[in-house]
């Protein structure tokens, strides 16, 4: 059973409380819908891998505005659902006001940390895995100046950026990083026009490779980056397939896993805070046939290596959100 945008409405909630408590799974989108091709779409395909393994069946609802969110969590856990995903970091102050009033609902957040103890929040380095994909960048660059397109201008977002950077210094010290967000409320996820526009901007400035940290706004900044012969970089879910032999590379940010954990444990899955980084598989850069032959042996060597020292602790990444500043950018 799929629930779509009827969720909310009074039949569909009828329908489901009169059959009675049950624990199927549920995840709420967050705003630009599954198939943005990015970050909800990498958790849609976590419960979807989930029920192709298992045969088990989960309710999903795809917001279209902040003011469902607290009533969509509410409907969900009313109706027996156990565990309810949430993605994205909005949920965070509407899942607060509601969990404590359903204490035998397990609830998890993503990219946000409320501290309930019936709540697990998963939060990801997305700083370590742009830093990597940052190294690609400025390995690339035949210009020495590349960019960065966020989305909604949020500490989360600069943290994308700030990483990148610094991947990007520490590989080419003489690079130009330029940085852009499309805004500063939530339609920024999904302006691929807006996305268009900054890309053909930043080529204008000489950048030959942008990464777009931008939700469903991305999808315009990798098309433009292909028409106009440069190379984008992909975010949260594999992107390459978008654009094939444009884009060098996608920072994966393993959403899918999230949801596909939570959903595997089920009710009994673990609160509290849950780190995802480059240690544990949770960031990474994508590499598969639409881009393997853009990237030369040397630079997955320079990368892989990287990887290992962000790993082992031996290299640090600065993290945006630690104090928001950036060593080696300024938003």
């Amino acid at each position: 059973m799929t629930l779509m945008k009827t969720f909310l409405g009074a039949s569909a909630v009828l329908a489901l409380t009169a059959g009675g408590a049950f624990a199927e799974p549920a995840i709420i989108f967050d705003l630009g819908g599954k198939f943005d091709k990015s970050f909800n779409e990498s958790a849609f395909n976590g419960a979807q891998r989930w029920a192709e393994e298992t045969g088990g069946e989960y309710a999903d609802f795809e917001i279209q505005s902040d003011a469902q969110r607290e009533q969509a969590i509410r409907r969900f856990a009313e109706a027996g659902h156990n565990p309810i995903v949430m993605a994205g970091f909005s949920w965070g102050t509407p899942l607060a006001e509601a969990a404590g009033d359903y204490p035998d609902t397990t609830f998890v957040i993503i990219d946000m940390v409320v501290d309930a103890p019936n709540v697990r929040s998963v939060v990801f380095n997305e700083h370590e895995g742009s830093y990597l994909v940052g190294m690609l960048a400025a390995m690339a660059s035949e210009t020495d100046t590349v960019g960065f397109i966020g989305g909604m201008d949020i500490p989360l977002i600069r943290k994308f950026g700030c990483g990148y950077a610094q991947g990007v210094l520490a590989t080419n010290p003489d690079a130009t990083v330029i940085a852009n967000m499309t805004g500063t409320t939530p339609t920024a996820w999904n302006d691929p026009v807006k996305g268009s526009e900054l890309t053909i901007a930043q080529i204008t400035q000489g950048a030959d490779v942008v990464y777009a940290a931008a939700g469903g706004t991305g999808v315009g900044v990798l098309q433009t980056a292909a028409d106009e012969g440069i190379f984008s970089i992909g975010v949260d879910s594999n992107q390459n397939y978008l654009q094939p032999g444009s884009v060098l590379t996608s920072m994966v940010k393993r959403v899918d896993n999230a949801v596909h954990d939570a959903f595997t444990a089920g009710p009994e899955v673990e609160t509290g805070l849950v780190v995802m980084g480059v240690a544990n598989g949770g960031v990474g850069y994508a590499v598969d046939e639409f881009n393997e032959a853009l990237l030369s042996d040397e630079m997955r060597a320079a990368v892989e290596e990287a990887a290992a020292a962000i790993s082992d602790g031996s290299l640090m990444v600065h993290d945006y959100m630690s104090d928001e500043t950036c060593p080696a950018i300024e938003f």
